[in-house]
């Protein structure tokens, strides 16, 4: 998989896959072929050089996380007052396996990570915290922020 191309060297056809499938990845190649005016077989080739280019790195559906029960959405930023890479490593792999945790950042600023955590009640919000954030070595500051109310939620990069 070659992670050298960019962006600019993608025509109008190849970045207007990419956006038809961002809107809607349960596309048929021939579905999406038709709006993007070949016929499927180009339209394949083109799709397979996407992928293994690294320009689409999968599929999924997009879940309505309600609907699922997870009505906590938290923004966590997290400090550590002791810095080790053992720590750090420690920490990274036990992020990986949370699947609460939508995302994890390493940032600047004032915290060293920011994470996007779900949780179907402030109950097993807080277990989360307590168990996991608080029982990693090295963390100092958990400061955490609550979505009142979502406004725009998207995982759509913007294909120029």
């Amino acid at each position: 998989m070659s992670t050298n191309i960019s962006i600019h060297a993608l025509d109008a056809i190849d970045r207007t896959i990419l956006r038809l499938l961002q809107a809607d990845s349960s596309l048929s190649t021939p579905q999406l072929a038709e709006q993007v005016a070949l016929s499927v077989t180009p339209c394949w080739r083109r799709l397979k050089r996407l992928e293994e280019q690294g320009f689409i790195t999968g599929y999924q559906a997009q879940l309505n996380r309600r609907k699922l029960g997870l009505d906590i959405l938290a923004f966590v930023q997290l400090t550590f007052g002791v810095v080790t890479d053992k720590s750090i490593q420690r920490f990274e792999e036990t992020i990986l396996q949370r699947p609460e945790v939508l995302s994890c950042h390493k940032v600047t600023g004032q915290a060293d990570y920011l994470l996007q955590v779900v949780a179907p009640s402030l109950d097993a919000y807080s277990d989360f915290v307590e168990t996991v954030l608080r029982g990693t070595p090295g963390i100092s500051l958990i400061h955490s922020s609550l979505a009142l109310r979502e406004i725009k939620a998207s995982s759509q990069l913007p294909v120029a």
